[in-house]
């Protein structure tokens, strides 16, 4: 096992982006439907940005917590776990989550921590206690649920 460098997780970043932008354009489809004078207050604008950020929690969310990989990850065989090699449960899914939009939050920084740190960890990897792992095909979600 070994932690992949910043340009591998950045090709990940890029790959689950375009899933996810396909995943937010479906999940917007009703959006239309909701009546302008409701639609563009204050409060209508606020729901509308918290549905499509769950949306994207639940994206992320799900697939680290059922077999430690999105479909980007699943590409260049990287997984995530805990600090013991276990894979993680929906309130460190939803801590790392949070954690991952203070990095975006603060420019890209928490990102460029990567290129910084030995073991190769971003700001949400210390913050959630996880790490981003490469294995070797043949290797991974079998392993992980024996630990």
């Amino acid at each position: 096992m070994s932690n992949p460098g910043f340009s591998k997780r950045m090709l990940v970043i890029c790959y689950d982006a375009l899933l996810l932008a396909g995943v937010l354009f479906m999940a917007a489809l009703p959006l239309p439907l909701i009546p302008a004078e409701i639609a563009s207050t204050a409060a209508g604008k606020a729901v509308k940005g918290a549905y499509l950020l769950s949306v994207c929690f639940v994206f992320y969310g799900w697939f680290w917590t059922h077999g430690g990989q999105t479909l980007g990850m699943r590409a260049w065989n990287l997984y995530l776990v805990r600090a013991n090699g276990k894979f993680i449960n929906w309130p460190t899914a939803a801590l790392r989550f949070v954690a991952a939009m203070l990095s975006w939050a603060a420019l890209g920084l928490g990102f460029t921590w990567i290129l910084l740190s030995r073991q190769r960890r971003s700001w949400h990897d210390l913050l959630s206690g996880t790490q981003i792992v490469h294995m070797p095909p043949g290797r991974g979600a079998r392993d992980q649920e024996q630990k």
